[in-house]
C-alpha cells in the first residue's frame, strides 16, 4: 500500500520536470496491461491506446519545445498548475488502478509535481547560470533522467 502512494509522488516528480511524459507513461502502461484496469472509472481515457498514442507526442513535442529560447519557465503561471494537474491525473491513476484511494494518490501526484518542477527548475538554473553548463546540455540531461526513472518506476508496477 505505501508503495503505490510513494509512486504518486514519484510519477508527480516526473510531471514536474516533463508535464506530458508522466501521464503518456501512466497511459502506455494501462493500456498494455493484461488486465483492463480502471473499467468503471472517470480515469478511464488513460486505459485507451488512442490516448496513449496522443500522450506520447505530446511529450515528444514537449522534449522539442522546452529547447526553444521562448519556452516560459516551469515556474511561472499557468505552466506550474498543467504540471501539478499532471501529476495529480497520474498520482490518482497508479493508485486507482492499484486499488488505492484515488484522492491520496491525487495529492501525492501534485505535491510531487509542485516539488519535481521548483526543484528541477532551481537545479537547471544553478547549473546554466552559476556552473556556466549550457542549457542545452542540462535540459538534454534532464531529459534522459525523467525518461529513465519514468520507465524505471512505470515498469515496477504491478497493474496487470
Amino acid at each position: 500500500m505505501i508503495r503505490t502512494y510513494i509512486n504518486a509522488f514519484q510519477i508527480g516528480i516526473i510531471a514536474g520536470m516533463r508535464s506530458m511524459m508522466a501521464p503518456a507513461f501512466v497511459s502506455y502502461k494501462l493500456s498494455h496491461a493484461s488486465t483492463k484496469p480502471l473499467t468503471n472509472s472517470k480515469l478511464h481515457f488513460l486505459v485507451s491506446p488512442k490516448a496513449t498514442m496522443a500522450l506520447e507526442l505530446m511529450a515528444g513535442g514537449e522534449l522539442i519545445g522546452d529547447k526553444l529560447p521562448s519556452a516560459p519557465d516551469r515556474i511561472a503561471q499557468p505552466q506550474i498548475w498543467g504540471r501539478i494537474a499532471s501529476g495529480a491525473l497520474c498520482g490518482a491513476a497508479l493508485t486507482e488502478a492499484n486499488k488505492q484511494s484515488v484522492g491520496y494518490g491525487a495529492i501525492l501526484g501534485a505535491l510531487g509535481a509542485a516539488a519535481g518542477s521548483f526543484a528541477f527548475f532551481h537545479l537547471r538554473h544553478w547549473l546554466t547560470h552559476e556552473k556556466d553548463v549550457p542549457d542545452t546540455l542540462v535540459a538534454l540531461a534532464e531529459d534522459a533522467l525523467a525518461i529513465g526513472a519514468g520507465l524505471v518506476l512505470i515498469e515496477g508496477q504491478g497493474i496487470g
